[in-house]
């Protein structure tokens, strides 16, 4: 394993409080793997994350990052992995080239060493063109490219994402997710961090869903997905949405029903239903429907997400809340 923790703790005050931000997070990642921790904002991805990449002290538990104790082991950490942060951290006043080489400089290559390095890594990540221009002059999506290029300098076991696709338009977030299984199949085991249930779900081998600083579930997007057996059907009732989800949640073939709030711009409200057979179920829902006099105003039918499976972990849906 990559990394193991127990019980890992992480207590911050404020204002003459103790806020617990991460509460006793048992985590394994194995080498060569892609590893998401999915959750909200504030739910404790990005304190796990530094922690565990050894800037921020856990309060308490234990951890192993590459073979080290991540307590007294802290610059045998950090050799083996790259990190790259959500703000990143490129400068734009130098050139790709050139911050690319001091990476590798403060790594311990020689110059010869770390500028043959640099080669290889601009052209692996599609910035050689570019190579000796300031960084200042990049678009988002190549500056982001550079922040993971930066983090790989050194060649480590590791590499730690934080929100890798934030703020990006769609065709740079594609760009990076390529980036992300073209590391994968070269070697590199990732550790990232997201809110996106379409990353989480296109990129992770497993992943984590974290909410309040706690593990709510664990294993691959698919395993978790069949937690949530059958198939959902969502109705949006504008009337009547509290008698709508007694009639249809009291049919034999609907095993569970969930009313969300009316949208304040709209005044829909969302039913969730889950069933076996939603083919079949369709019909019969319209038809209870029809016999009520209660119209829908939109229908969905579609597989178990994750958002599916955050909402029966947690009560909310994580698609909402973004």
């Amino acid at each position: 394993m990559l990394i193991e923790t127990k019980g890992l703790k992480k207590t911050f005050k404020s204002r003459g409080k103790e806020v617990e931000a991460v509460r006793g997070v048992d985590l394994a990642v194995k080498e060569g793997e892609v590893f998401g921790l999915l959750g909200p904002n504030g739910a404790g991805k990005t304190t796990t994350m530094r922690m565990l990449s050894t800037l921020i002290e856990p309060t308490d538990g234990h951890a192993v990052v590459c073979g080290h104790d991540l307590a007294k082991q802290s610059a045998a950490v950090r050799r083996d992995i790259g990190y790259v942060g959500q703000e990143g951290g490129t400068w734009g006043e130098v050139t790709a080239r050139e911050e690319l080489v001091m990476q590798g400089r403060l790594y311990g290559m020689s110059k010869k060493t770390a500028l043959a390095r640099a080669v290889e890594v601009l052209e692996a990540f599609q910035l050689g063109e570019y190579a000796d221009r300031n960084v200042k002059t990049y678009s988002g999506g190549q500056k982001r490219r550079l922040d993971i290029a930066l983090g790989i300098m050194h060649q480590p076991k590791l590499l730690f994402l934080d929100e890798p696709t934030t703020g990006l338009d769609p065709q740079s977030r594609a760009h990076m997710w390529d980036e992300v299984r073209g590391l994968r199949e070269r070697g590199t085991a990732i550790f990232l961090t997201t809110h996106y249930l379409d990353e989480a779900d296109a990129l992770c081998d497993r992943l984590a869903i974290i909410d309040h600083g706690e593990i709510v579930a664990e294993g691959t997007p698919l395993e978790l997905k069949k937690e949530v057996a059958g198939d959902v059907v969502l109705i949006g009732v504008a009337d009547q949405a509290a008698e709508a989800r007694t009639l249809l949640g009291d049919k034999a073939f609907v095993r569970e029903a969930e009313a969300g709030a009316p949208d304040p711009a709209t005044g829909v409200a969302l039913l969730r239903l889950y069933v076996d057979d939603g083919a079949a179920a369709l019909p019969e829902l319209l038809r209870a429907l029809d016999t009520a006099h209660i119209a829908p105003a939109s229908i969905e039918l579609h597989r178990p997400s994750l958002d599916d499976v955050f909402l029966k972990q947690t009560g909310r849906s994580l698609r909402e809340e973004h």
